[in-house]
């Protein structure tokens, strides 16, 4: 089994107790989520044992793993991107984030997006549909848009689209819903992993705000910005970026 294949067995796992989960009816809102969390992060943990038992796992849901800073190969799970969402009856936008970091970057990963039957990885390859029009679409934290996407929007005459996580934001662009994905303000490792990894092998432009590569496996878990793009806009973008208000650090 190869580690794409590794890491979608562990995304459909944790998809499949999130949505049985979600539709026993037992549970709403923060029980919900928290259920969620702990459901998924079990999932994972089993397939990932079982199937790559000498590797470390850095998670969202389990203590930080001090071993990840000497291994050679890590895991880094986001088992429920977006628990707001996925406690919000009807809601499509959360995911599951399984990313395998080695050797210096991320190698392999799959991004689950339940409420679609789908789960994105990095080989095969997405592909990413042809842009839908002249006006570039701009996804953004429904709940938490940052000023300096606003500042972006305007800078290119461009729609900002409100959406839940920030896997599903990734993908979206992916998938051809949007163009761009412009964060600021604050995620973690876990948040970004897998979808990065799943954008750039689609041919997407994926680094900070101020242009620089995202590092992973770094001792700080904190990534706080993010862009992700279709690669014809990343000069527009970044130079917008510039122009607005500059990325937190």
């Amino acid at each position: 089994m190869t580690d794409v294949e590794v890491a979608a067995e562990a995304a459909r796992a944790a998809a499949g107790v999130l949505t049985a989960l979600r539709a026993d009816g037992r549970r709403t809102g923060r029980e919900l989520g928290d259920a969620g969390d702990a459901a998924a992060q079990a999932a994972i943990a089993a397939v990932l044992a079982d199937r790559r038992p000498a590797d470390v796992v850095f998670s969202e849901e389990a203590a930080d793993d001090d071993r990840r800073l000497a291994a050679d190969r890590v895991w880094v799970v986001d088992p429920l991107d977006g628990t707001r969402e996925y406690a919000e009856a009807g809601r499509p936008d959360w995911a599951v984030h399984v990313a395998l970091w080695a050797a210096g970057d991320l190698a392999a990963a799959a991004v689950a997006l339940p409420a679609l039957g789908q789960v994105l990885v990095t080989d095969p390859s997405p592909v990413v549909p042809p842009a839908a029009g002249p006006r570039p679409r701009i996804a953004v934290s429904r709940t938490r848009p940052p000023a300096v996407a606003a500042a972006v929007a305007g800078a290119l005459d461009a729609e900002l689209v409100p959406m839940g996580s920030a896997g599903w934001k990734v993908t979206a662009v992916v998938r051809g819903e949007a163009d761009a994905y412009v964060h600021a303000g604050g995620m973690y490792q876990w948040d970004s992993a897998a979808p990065v990894a799943v954008a750039r092998a689609a041919g997407l432009t994926a680094l900070r705000l101020d242009g620089s590569p995202l590092v992973y496996n770094d001792p700080d878990p904190s990534l706080p910005d993010l862009l992700v793009c279709r690669p014809e806009l990343t000069d527009r973008l970044l130079a917008a970026v510039r122009a607005g208000s500059p990325p937190s650090s």
